[in-house]
């Protein structure tokens, strides 16, 4: 696969079809659990894992995997991968485990991770396969970090809260107070809050495509009339 390929692999998994953004899969978690920076880190991250090891041992056994059986055989393949994620981070991660609770095992069910493996992992070479789960997984978890940053600075005027849950006791000076004396905004860390900042992400993204391909339109026309008066 050339370079060009791998390139449109990673534009494609953290832009063009960026799985919250475009595809609009995995919303259960990432409305839920975005009410801050660090809730979305570490929630963006496991599924990153986890899309990276399943799209990875699928592209492995994608030549003795028979059709009939390939989904319950993935669905296999991602539930011990979750779980080997959800007893690490039960190990060493313990609190942030608490708060984001029944959505590290529900990674299971998100359509995203079973969509890669068939679509993609099941039909590619394993860099290829790796290159996808990762771009994949890091859009997913831009989506979260910027989200969850939306909403804590809305509803709680600040940043990187809790940062200690992930990064150790000497993450606790990370945290940022944004405004003194806030008493928060409710609306911003429920689920209509979450509901309103996705909306406003995907309109930005929207705007920023729309004057891209604007802009691509007029670099084609130049050259094409620029040919004609040569003529």
């Amino acid at each position: 696969m050339s370079d060009t390929s791998y390139s449109k692999i990673i534009s494609n998994g953290l832009w063009t079809n960026n799985t919250a953004f475009v595809q609009l899969l995995g919303l259960c978690p990432l409305l839920a659990v975005s009410n801050t920076v660090i809730n979305g880190l570490g929630l963006g991250l496991a599924t990153t894992l986890t899309l990276v090891a399943s799209n990875v041992m699928v592209s492995m056994i994608r030549h003795w995997v028979r059709p009939e059986i390939r989904i319950p055989v993935f669905v296999l393949i991602i539930a011990s991968t979750v779980t080997i994620i959800e007893l690490s981070m039960n190990a060493w991660f313990h609190e942030l485990y608490l708060i984001l609770g029944i959505f590290i095992p529900l990674i299971v069910t998100n359509c995203a991770i079973i969509a890669r493996a068939e679509a993609f992992a099941s039909k590619n070479s394993i860099p290829a396969a790796f290159t996808d789960g990762l771009s994949m997984g890091l859009g997913f978890t831009a989506v979260l970090v910027m989200l969850g940053a939306m909403r804590e600075a809305i509803g709680f005027g600040t940043l990187f809260q809790q940062a200690h849950l992930m990064f150790g006791d000497a993450a606790r000076e990370l945290t940022i107070t944004l405004f003194d004396d806030y008493r928060g905004y409710l609306l911003a860390i429920l689920p209509p809050g979450a509901f309103i900042g996705l909306g406003l992400l995907i309109a930005l993204k929207n705007i920023i495509d729309k004057k891209q391909s604007a802009r691509d339109k007029v670099v084609i026309t130049k050259p094409a009339k620029a040919a004609t008066a040569t003529t």
